[in-house]
């Protein structure tokens, strides 16, 4: 998607919730490269006005096509997963697999400053050491006196109509990011599930994410690998 978008805010019509406009500030061309030696040029993008006052970005990738609908994935930024490759959590592998499909097909990643579901960084490393003592990754949330998941993607619908988005396709497990999104007013008109990337270390983190917020992934697939 090489088009450059609409940076002025949608008008009434085209926001029926009201959900607070947003315009995009700047957006810059960069070189991309995974550690497995992928390449992909992306389009990176800054906004005016998001709601939660946080620096998200959205990674636009791919062909732009008006008749096809966009994909899109909000990615939770993870320091852990994402950057030092962390096997406790299947982050890293989602970002990696989401950016290819994306730059596919064409749309969006929106890269939400959200670590360990809103909780930040210091948080979700003390929850990690509840989960050592037997705790799941909701569980050690609670005990910690913090939401299972605080996450809340206004933002990230903000970012998307200021893009000139309002019908997507979401590539996510979650069902909360989907029910949010169309809460806001956007469409979503496919659910698409993302691969189940599974590692001796995360096993019991991704079975509570299907047990307890009822993520799209296969029991029969959650084995160590």
């Amino acid at each position: 998607m090489r088009d450059e978008r609409d940076a002025t805010a949608p008008s009434e019509s085209s926001n029926p919730t009201g959900l607070p406009a947003a315009t995009v500030r700047s957006r810059v061309t960069v070189p991309l490269r995974f550690g497995d030696g992928y390449t992909v040029t992306a389009d990176l993008a800054t906004f005016h006005s998001l709601t939660d006052g946080q620096e998200h970005v959205a990674v636009v990738l791919g062909p732009s096509d008006s008749d096809r609908t966009p994909l899109v994935r909000l990615h939770s930024e993870c320091l852990t997963g994402d950057v030092f490759g962390s096997a406790r959590c299947d982050c890293g592998p989602q970002l990696r697999e989401a950016v290819e499909r994306i730059a596919t097909t064409g749309g969006v990643l929106l890269y939400l400053r959200q670590e360990g579901r809103g909780i930040g960084l210091y948080n979700k490393l003390d929850a990690y050491a509840l989960q050592d003592q037997g705790l799941d990754t909701y569980e050690a949330n609670t005990a910690l006196g913090l939401p299972e998941d605080a996450r809340d993607y206004t933002a990230a619908a903000q970012m998307l109509r200021a893009l000139g988005i309002g019908e997507l396709d979401l590539l996510s497990n979650n069902p909360d990011k989907a029910a949010q999104l169309r809460a806001l007013g956007l469409t979503v008109t496919h659910h698409v599930p993302t691969g189940v990337f599974t590692t001796a270390h995360n096993v019991h983190y991704l079975r509570a994410k299907v047990v307890r917020t009822q993520h799209t992934l296969p029991l029969t697939d959650l084995t160590a690998g």
